[in-house]
């Protein structure tokens, strides 16, 4: 009597992590370094995955952290960077890669991402800069939440 067969083990496995782009420009230097007030920094945060064949794929996770004085609006610091990681993501059923680009990945490639910005803006002369942990299952949740309030299609990230 043969043994039905089991479904295949998902497999996950984190292949490759890198610096994919980054950027920084300072466009009030000399100056900016003169001012005394203390400037106000944004955050915003952006993931698009892709598959690169052969069951890998590739993911990356991207800040933009901009520094501005709220008293005349000059921007201190505007640094880019884009963290990047091939990961080899196997049995995993179609409907959840969404899942594995937009929480998994992310949530792995955050450090080396804050690690980058921290860098980056020590680098250029300023004090590091801390990016807060995310919870990115609950970003994903609120943006699934907002398409079905709006009857719009999800977004892609």
């Amino acid at each position: 009597m043969a043994e039905p067969q089991q479904p295949a083990q998902a497999q996950f496995n984190i292949e490759k992590i890198y610096v994919k782009d980054a950027s920084l420009e300072i466009p009030n230097a000399p100056q900016v370094f003169l001012e005394r007030a203390q400037p106000e920094v944004e955050f915003q945060f952006r993931n698009e995955g892709q598959a690169i064949g052969n069951d890998y794929h590739e993911v990356v996770l991207t800040a933009t952290v901009t520094a501005k004085f709220k008293d005349s609006g000059k921007t201190v610091f505007l640094i880019e960077a884009s963290q990047g990681g091939i990961f080899l993501v196997k049995g995993v059923p179609e409907s959840d890669i969404e899942l594995v680009y937009a929480i998994t990945c992310p949530t792995i490639l955050l450090p080396y991402l804050r690690e980058t910005v921290s860098d980056m803006a020590v680098r250029a002369g300023f004090p590091p800069v801390f990016l807060a942990p995310m919870n990115f299952e609950a970003l994903y949740r609120q943006r699934q939440q907002a398409g079905e309030q709006q009857g719009a299609p999800e977004q892609t990230h």
